[in-house]
């Protein structure tokens, strides 16, 4: 059994946090994006679980985007956080997501990749880091 990731506030861990919030609130309507792209983009490849755990119980302004983030393969992993997946889907649906299966949405046509101003910005949050303030 795995466990939760620990809530330490860290820098690194708000660091991620942060960014992975940002990432989902950047999430355009009728597009999807998977918890491992959330990751690599926040800085953290390999880091989808982790991810996962961040957007299931996210603040207010974040979980508006939540429904958008899907596996790796597209099915809605997180659609019990919804209280059932159905009700996942039928957020993407509005939005006309394309479906390949019952709760499986078309990746191909309907993925988002975050904006390399996106990393751009996260990088110049670590150089301020290392450099300090002014």
């Amino acid at each position: 059994m795995t466990s939760r990731p620990s809530s330490s506030s860290s820098p690194d861990s708000t660091n991620f946090r942060d960014r992975v919030y940002q990432i989902v609130r950047s999430i355009p309507y009728g597009r999807v994006t998977t918890y491992g792209t959330i990751a690599v983009g926040a800085g953290k490849p390999g880091a989808a679980r982790e991810v996962g755990w961040l957007v299931h119980n996210p603040p207010e302004d974040v979980a508006k985007n939540c429904h958008r983030v899907v596996n790796a393969s597209g099915y809605l992993s997180g659609g019990w956080s919804f209280g059932h997946p159905e009700i996942m889907a039928s957020l993407l649906k509005s939005e006309n997501v394309p479906f390949k299966g019952e709760y499986r949405v078309d990746l191909k046509a309907a993925f988002w990749e975050p904006e390399s101003d996106l990393t751009a910005t996260h990088e110049m949050d670590d150089f301020e880091d290392i450099a300090g303030p002014e």
